[in-house]
């Protein structure tokens, strides 16, 4: 009896078992197709531009893939648009000027945003002037124009504060024209509707080789190291995808790490082919222009410092009142740069 009740007890157990094991296997199947199955983020860039490579390398080589992101990139020509298309939630995460993120906080929005990861630690805007030669002497610009970027923006601010450091007033010395679209400037700048212009790589190395102009100064290098650009996203997406904010934010990492020594040449061929147009050579000129002037982080943290001195910048052109400054916490979330550089 006790045989025949052990035998049957064993058959159970035997049966469960296999139906555990096949659970189990179906389980480890579904979930790996689960994991296999990478999650849609919809990215915008503020515009097309060789300053913000490291995110272009991380997009070719795979590095959003290696994370299980599936990345749509947009550009929204401009950060009040970039910020606009994240509160109305047509973005994910954008790629925009820090100030944005200041206007918001002391806005009535309901939507608050914040960022999360630093790509540029400075502005990456080159002058340009008409002449082919000779000493530039910032005084030149006196009583000429200059054509700047959208009011408020971070190339206007940044501009800005390079003028103020070398005694010239933006508002009574010269001429700010700043009302002309980003698509629109390179044109202007041909039609000679200004004296002087700010423009990013490949635009500035492409009206040198026009011969429509010289680099004067680059405007990241008289400011110094402030974050001009940074990936950012609302509250809301923080609280619901914390784990997409930490694989984006390691793969960036990667990407900075990457290409602080990878050679120019490489680099070029990683990122050609979001430049229709514009040769190998170009690139490889313009990312040889911009390395020395250590425009791009090499690590995501974006810091206090960081952020105090772009708010009193702000509060310097008269954009932001001195007892309206965001607390540092307010304005970014350090979690995940420091978790991605651990």
């Amino acid at each position: 009896m006790f045989n025949e009740l052990g035998s049957l007890a064993v058959r159970r157990f035997a049966r469960a078992a296999a139906s555990l094991t096949i659970g189990a296997c179906l389980f480890s199947t579904v979930a790996s197709a689960n994991a296999a199955t990478p999650i849609k983020v919809r990215y915008q860039e503020v515009v097309r531009s060789i300053l913000y490579m490291p995110m272009y390398v991380a997009l070719n080589q795979g590095y959003f893939k290696d994370e299980g992101l599936d990345v749509s990139l947009k550009t929204s020509q401009g950060t009040d648009k970039g910020m606009a298309a994240l509160l109305s939630g047509g973005a994910d995460i954008v790629l925009i000027g820090p100030e944005a993120s200041v206007y918001v906080d002391n806005s009535e929005s309901p939507v608050k945003t914040r960022m999360f990861a630093g790509l540029t630690a400075t502005d990456g805007f080159l002058l340009m002037a008409r002449d082919s030669g000779g000493k530039f002497d910032w005084n030149d610009l006196k009583g000429k124009k200059i054509m700047s970027f959208r009011q408020g923006s971070s190339p206007d601010v940044f501009l800005a504060t390079a003028l103020k450091k070398h005694g010239l007033d933006p508002k009574k010395d010269l001429k700010l024209v700043s009302n002309i679209g980003p698509s629109a400037r390179a044109g202007a700048w041909m039609a000679n509707q200004t004296d002087y212009a700010i423009f990013l790589e490949p635009e500035a190395s492409n009206m040198e080789k026009a011969g429509k102009g010289r680099v004067v100064a680059s405007i990241g290098q008289e400011v110094g190291q402030v974050d001009f650009t940074a990936f950012t996203t609302t509250d809301t997406y923080i609280a619901k995808h914390p784990e997409v904010l930490n694989a984006w934010t390691r793969a960036i990492y990667r990407a900075q790490k990457y290409v602080q020594t990878a050679p120019p040449t490489t680099l070029a061929s990683q990122i050609q082919s979001y430049f229709p147009g514009v040769s190998d050579a170009e690139l490889v000129k313009a990312i040889e222009r911009y390395r020395p002037l250590h425009l791009w982080k090499t690590n995501p943290l974006i810091t206090k410092t960081a952020m105090d001195k772009l708010q009193s910048m702000l509060i310097d052109c008269g954009l932001l009142k001195s007892d309206k400054r965001v607390a540092y916490d307010m304005l970014v979330d350090t979690s995940f740069a420091k978790r991605a550089m651990q």
